[in-house]
């Protein structure tokens, strides 16, 4: 049986880091107040002029193809998870794909929010399983700059800028992405969302002036729904493959806030050193977290390690996925 393995990741965040006391200096808030909250003292945001996720997305799958010896012409799909991509139209994989000299691949968007990556890197993984395609690159590029409110204390010490990017390819060992589980429930809408820009509300002086061209959070529902669903998630991806907590070796969730991954773990009862959290110097980057959290402790893992990553996000969407690594 062909199972699709990671190969290779790399991550790319910007330069700049905006401190919690660079915030305290924008909106009515503190350092104090935000690392209790949601565990994050700094985030990266991309300031170069006129660049968006592709930006960032570029320099991941650069620096990935660099880092694995691929050539960019044997890449066959790009994926992109992005809820920030650089134009309505055309996708932000076509011009990663162009940036990065990847002439000979198609290339599409992926847009489940912070659940994106997860989702993506299915799609990916059976893309692989059914022998469609040898090399597919996985990337998610989020310049959540750029939909946040840096006048709303409640949001905008949230969010980061970053993309990581992963290769899946083909291999007969059993290793690489086992399973996944996915749902969706459109019921909340309401309280995670952007609310113009879109088909349903396009972008008005009315809209731009009611500042609904940001994110919209109701922050209780999503960590109530969050934190149950990515236990829930996990808890069935684990049964569904016969492994319990003590089997896992590292627990990889969505970096949204340090309080929900903290009762998602302690929910699941599993070991606080099998989690791998980087929130505290990277923020929320939606899609792109997972994939920057495994890059940044990629040195930890070692081939056959089981790993468990779950993600949630707007819509409500979730999910968990179950792999053995395979690098």
């Amino acid at each position: 049986m062909i199972n699709a393995k990671i190969t290779g990741i790399a991550s790319f965040a910007p330069e700049f880091k905006l401190t919690n006391d660079d915030l305290s200096k924008m909106v009515d808030t503190n350092d104090e107040w935000i690392t209790t909250r949601v565990g994050i003292k700094e985030r990266r945001i991309l300031k170069e002029p006129n660049a968006g996720s592709s930006y960032m997305g570029i320099k991941a799958v650069s620096k990935l193809l660099a880092e694995t010896g691929t050539k960019a012409e044997d890449i066959d799909l790009i994926i992109c998870a992005t809820s920030n991509p650089d134009y309505r139209f055309p996708s932000t994989a076509s011009i990663i794909a162009h940036g990065c000299g990847c002439s000979k691949c198609y290339a599409y968007d992926i847009q489940a929010a912070c659940a994106g990556f997860i989702v993506a890197l299915q799609s990916g993984n059976a893309y692989i399983k059914s022998g469609l395609y040898k090399k597919v690159i996985v990337v998610a590029a989020e310049k959540m700059s750029s939909m946040t409110d840096y006048q709303d204390r409640n949001t905008c010490p949230l969010f980061g800028d970053a993309a990581a990017a992963v290769i899946l390819e083909p291999t007969e060992e059993n290793i690489g992405i086992i399973d996944g589980v996915y749902s969706v429930n459109g019921e909340g809408l309401q309280h995670l969302l952007m609310k113009a820009g879109g088909s349903a509300s396009p972008a008005t002086h009315e809209t731009v002036d009611a500042r609904h061209h940001y994110v919209y959070q109701e922050g209780r529902n999503v960590y109530k729904h969050a934190v149950t669903d990515m236990v829930e998630s996990s808890q069935e991806v684990m049964a569904r493959n016969g492994i319990t907590v003590e089997d896992v070796d590292w627990f990889i969730p969505h970096q949204a806030n340090l309080r929900i991954i903290e009762a998602v773990g302690g929910r699941l009862g599993i070991d606080p050193n099998k989690v791998l959290v980087n929130i505290e110097h990277y923020g929320n980057t939606s899609a792109a977290s997972i994939p920057l959290c495994l890059d940044e402790y990629k040195d930890k893992l070692k081939k056959g390690d089981k790993l468990v990553l779950t993600a949630f996000g707007a819509g409500f969407t979730w999910g968990a996925m179950y792999i053995v690594w395979g690098c």
